[in-house]
Protein backbone atom coordinates (compact mmCIF):
# COMPACT_ATOMS: atom_id res chain seq x y z
CA UNK A 1 0.00 0.00 0.00
CA UNK A 2 2.88 2.37 0.80
CA UNK A 3 4.33 1.82 -2.69
CA UNK A 4 1.03 2.64 -4.38
CA UNK A 5 0.74 5.79 -2.28
CA UNK A 6 4.33 6.81 -3.17
CA UNK A 7 3.71 6.24 -6.89
CA UNK A 8 0.45 8.23 -6.72
CA UNK A 9 2.21 11.15 -5.02
CA UNK A 10 5.07 11.02 -7.54
CA UNK A 11 2.65 11.12 -10.46
CA UNK A 12 0.71 13.96 -8.86
CA UNK A 13 3.92 15.95 -8.39
CA UNK A 14 4.93 15.32 -11.99
CA UNK A 15 1.56 16.54 -13.25
CA UNK A 16 1.67 19.53 -10.87
CA UNK A 17 5.16 20.49 -12.09
CA UNK A 18 5.01 20.28 -15.91
CA UNK A 19 8.52 21.75 -16.16
CA UNK A 20 10.02 18.43 -15.06
CA UNK A 21 8.26 16.48 -17.80
CA UNK A 22 9.13 19.16 -20.35
CA UNK A 23 12.79 19.17 -19.28
CA UNK A 24 13.00 15.39 -19.69
CA UNK A 25 11.32 15.65 -23.08
CA UNK A 26 13.74 18.40 -24.19
CA UNK A 27 16.64 16.30 -22.94
CA UNK A 28 15.51 13.31 -25.02
CA UNK A 29 14.87 15.51 -28.06
CA UNK A 30 18.44 16.82 -27.86
CA UNK A 31 19.85 13.28 -27.70
CA UNK A 32 17.65 12.20 -30.61
CA UNK A 33 18.81 15.22 -32.64
CA UNK A 34 22.47 14.38 -32.02
CA UNK A 35 22.02 10.74 -33.05
CA UNK A 36 19.89 11.60 -36.09
CA UNK A 37 22.43 14.18 -37.26
CA UNK A 38 25.26 11.64 -36.98
CA UNK A 39 23.24 8.92 -38.73
CA UNK A 40 22.43 11.29 -41.59
CA UNK A 41 26.12 11.22 -42.52
CA UNK A 42 26.41 7.45 -43.06
CA UNK A 43 28.56 6.73 -46.08
CA UNK A 44 30.38 10.11 -46.06
CA UNK A 45 34.08 9.37 -46.69
CA UNK A 46 36.70 9.37 -43.94
CA UNK A 47 39.13 12.31 -44.01
CA UNK A 48 41.62 13.02 -41.22
CA UNK A 49 40.98 16.55 -39.95
CA UNK A 50 37.64 16.69 -41.76
CA UNK A 51 34.34 17.81 -40.34
CA UNK A 52 33.01 20.80 -38.46
CA UNK A 53 29.68 22.21 -37.21
CA UNK A 54 28.50 22.67 -40.81
CA UNK A 55 29.26 19.12 -41.98
CA UNK A 56 32.00 17.37 -43.94
CA UNK A 57 35.05 19.49 -44.71
CA UNK A 58 38.46 19.17 -46.33
CA UNK A 59 40.79 16.67 -44.70
CA UNK A 60 43.40 14.18 -45.85
CA UNK A 61 43.80 10.47 -46.36
CA UNK A 62 46.88 8.40 -47.00
CA UNK A 63 47.33 7.35 -50.60
CA UNK A 64 47.59 3.58 -50.57
CA UNK A 65 49.44 3.58 -53.90
CA UNK A 66 53.04 2.56 -53.17
CA UNK A 67 55.54 5.39 -53.57
CA UNK A 68 58.22 4.84 -56.19
CA UNK A 69 61.50 3.57 -54.80
CA UNK A 70 64.23 6.20 -55.02
CA UNK A 71 67.51 5.25 -56.68
CA UNK A 72 70.39 4.36 -54.36
CA UNK A 73 72.24 7.28 -52.82
CA UNK A 74 75.93 7.02 -53.72
CA UNK A 75 77.64 8.45 -50.58
CA UNK A 76 75.77 6.32 -48.09
CA UNK A 77 77.81 5.06 -45.17
CA UNK A 78 77.70 1.24 -45.43
CA UNK A 79 77.88 0.95 -41.62
CA UNK A 80 74.69 3.02 -41.25
CA UNK A 81 72.52 1.96 -44.21
CA UNK A 82 69.55 4.16 -43.25
CA UNK A 83 71.53 7.38 -42.70
CA UNK A 84 73.00 9.30 -45.61
CA UNK A 85 75.61 12.06 -45.71
CA UNK A 86 72.93 14.62 -44.75
CA UNK A 87 71.96 12.69 -41.61
CA UNK A 88 68.37 12.24 -42.84
CA UNK A 89 66.52 9.00 -42.33
CA UNK A 90 66.48 7.34 -45.74
CA UNK A 91 64.52 4.53 -47.27
CA UNK A 92 65.85 1.01 -46.70
CA UNK A 93 67.47 0.99 -50.15
CA UNK A 94 69.42 4.17 -49.39
CA UNK A 95 67.23 6.57 -51.37
CA UNK A 96 65.56 9.82 -50.42
CA UNK A 97 63.34 10.12 -47.33
CA UNK A 98 59.95 8.53 -47.96
CA UNK A 99 56.78 10.20 -46.70
CA UNK A 100 53.38 8.65 -47.08
CA UNK A 101 51.64 10.62 -49.82
CA UNK A 102 48.49 12.44 -48.67
CA UNK A 103 45.39 13.11 -50.75
CA UNK A 104 42.89 15.83 -49.87
CA UNK A 105 39.28 14.67 -49.49
CA UNK A 106 36.07 16.13 -48.10
CA UNK A 107 34.73 14.04 -45.22
CA UNK A 108 34.82 13.44 -41.48
CA UNK A 109 37.28 12.11 -38.97
CA UNK A 110 35.91 10.70 -35.71
CA UNK A 111 36.03 13.89 -33.66
CA UNK A 112 34.76 15.98 -36.58
CA UNK A 113 31.64 13.80 -36.76
CA UNK A 114 31.06 14.36 -33.02
CA UNK A 115 31.45 18.14 -33.45
CA UNK A 116 28.87 18.05 -36.27
CA UNK A 117 26.42 15.78 -34.42
CA UNK A 118 26.34 17.80 -31.19
CA UNK A 119 26.09 21.11 -33.07
CA UNK A 120 22.62 19.91 -34.10
CA UNK A 121 21.58 20.23 -30.44
CA UNK A 122 23.36 23.58 -30.04
CA UNK A 123 26.31 22.07 -28.15
CA UNK A 124 29.82 23.22 -29.05
CA UNK A 125 32.36 20.39 -28.72
CA UNK A 126 36.17 20.58 -28.74
CA UNK A 127 37.72 19.51 -32.06
CA UNK A 128 39.97 16.63 -30.92
CA UNK A 129 38.88 13.35 -29.35
CA UNK A 130 41.38 13.83 -26.51
CA UNK A 131 39.79 17.18 -25.64
CA UNK A 132 36.27 15.74 -26.06
CA UNK A 133 37.15 13.05 -23.49
CA UNK A 134 37.79 15.78 -20.91
CA UNK A 135 34.28 17.28 -21.07
CA UNK A 136 31.00 15.88 -19.81
CA UNK A 137 30.17 13.29 -17.16
CA UNK A 138 32.16 10.04 -16.98
CA UNK A 139 30.03 6.88 -16.96
CA UNK A 140 30.87 3.20 -16.85
CA UNK A 141 30.26 1.20 -20.05
CA UNK A 142 27.59 -0.80 -18.18
CA UNK A 143 25.68 2.49 -17.66
CA UNK A 144 25.86 3.61 -21.31
CA UNK A 145 22.89 5.44 -22.76
CA UNK A 146 22.27 6.51 -26.36
CA UNK A 147 24.15 9.75 -27.00
CA UNK A 148 27.17 8.83 -24.84
CA UNK A 149 30.64 9.03 -26.37
CA UNK A 150 32.93 5.99 -26.52
CA UNK A 151 36.66 6.74 -26.61
CA UNK A 152 39.71 4.75 -27.67
CA UNK A 153 43.37 5.10 -26.75
CA UNK A 154 45.04 6.78 -23.77
CA UNK A 155 42.73 9.53 -22.48
CA UNK A 156 40.58 9.16 -25.61
CA UNK A 157 43.37 10.43 -27.84
CA UNK A 158 42.98 7.92 -30.69
CA UNK A 159 39.31 7.93 -31.63
CA UNK A 160 35.73 8.58 -30.54
CA UNK A 161 32.37 7.06 -31.48
CA UNK A 162 28.76 7.87 -30.60
CA UNK A 163 26.78 5.18 -28.79
CA UNK A 164 23.34 4.86 -30.41
CA UNK A 165 21.93 2.01 -28.30
CA UNK A 166 21.42 -1.75 -28.70
CA UNK A 167 25.17 -2.40 -28.65
CA UNK A 168 25.70 -0.17 -31.71
CA UNK A 169 27.81 2.91 -32.34
CA UNK A 170 28.36 5.30 -35.23
CA UNK A 171 31.85 6.46 -36.09
CA UNK A 172 33.90 8.01 -38.83
CA UNK A 173 36.57 5.53 -39.81
CA UNK A 174 38.16 4.42 -43.05
CA UNK A 175 36.44 4.15 -45.54
CA UNK A 176 33.58 6.28 -44.15
CA UNK A 177 30.94 7.02 -41.53
CA UNK A 178 29.39 3.73 -40.49
CA UNK A 179 27.27 2.02 -37.85
CA UNK A 180 28.89 -1.00 -36.22
CA UNK A 181 28.86 -3.09 -33.06
CA UNK A 182 30.58 -1.44 -30.10
CA UNK A 183 34.26 -2.44 -29.95
CA UNK A 184 35.79 -2.89 -26.50
CA UNK A 185 39.38 -3.43 -27.65
CA UNK A 186 41.37 -0.30 -26.77
CA UNK A 187 38.33 1.42 -25.23
CA UNK A 188 38.90 3.84 -22.36
CA UNK A 189 37.51 2.75 -18.97
CA UNK A 190 34.78 5.42 -19.09
CA UNK A 191 32.33 6.81 -21.61
CA UNK A 192 31.41 10.48 -21.57
CA UNK A 193 27.85 11.77 -21.26
CA UNK A 194 27.50 15.23 -22.76
CA UNK A 195 23.72 15.60 -22.43
CA UNK A 196 23.01 14.62 -18.80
Amino acid sequence: MKRIFAVAISLAMLVATPGLAAADSTHQQAINAVIARALSQRGVPYAYGGGNVSGPSLGTVTNDTPAPVAPPNLGVDPLAPNVGATGLNLSPVGGAPVAEPQIQRVGFDSSGLVVYAFAGAGIKMPRSSGEQYKVGQKVLPSQALPGDLIFYGPDGSQSVALFIGNGQMIEATDPGVTVSAVRTDGMTPYLTRIIA
